[in-house]
């Protein structure tokens, strides 16, 4: 479960961000994760949730928005949407597909007191 590292991690940008910018508490934190990252949601909203006991994060409503996958084929040259890796051309079928978004994972915005 890798989640439980994206969500330390996500915690120490947090916490090195209210160290920065004085704050004592969040209250929303919206995260984009992309369609191809790997990440499953509902097991890094479970990490997030443990990690987050007795810290500025602790309580904080954790908001995720999943931005899609994109790639380039290589047989037609277009860039496409991608719902898995290794899949097929959605134009022509062909094959590979260089993954090109989709794979990324931000913090975008915290809301705080």
């Amino acid at each position: 479960m890798h989640e439980m590292s994206l969500a330390e991690s996500m915690l120490q940008i947090i916490e090195d961000s209210a160290s920065s910018n004085r704050f004592a508490r969040v209250k929303t934190v919206w995260v984009e994760v992309g369609q191809l990252a790997g990440v499953e949601p509902e097991a890094l909203r479970f990490c997030f949730d443990a990690v987050t006991q007795n810290s500025v994060a602790e309580g904080a409503q954790l908001e995720i928005i999943e931005t899609a996958g994109e790639g380039r084929c290589l047989s037609c040259g277009k860039t496409v949407n991608l719902a898995q890796r290794y899949d097929p051309c959605p134009e022509c079928g062909g094959y590979p597909v260089e993954v090109t978004g989709g794979t990324e994972m931000r913090i975008k915005e915290l809301e705080v007191d």
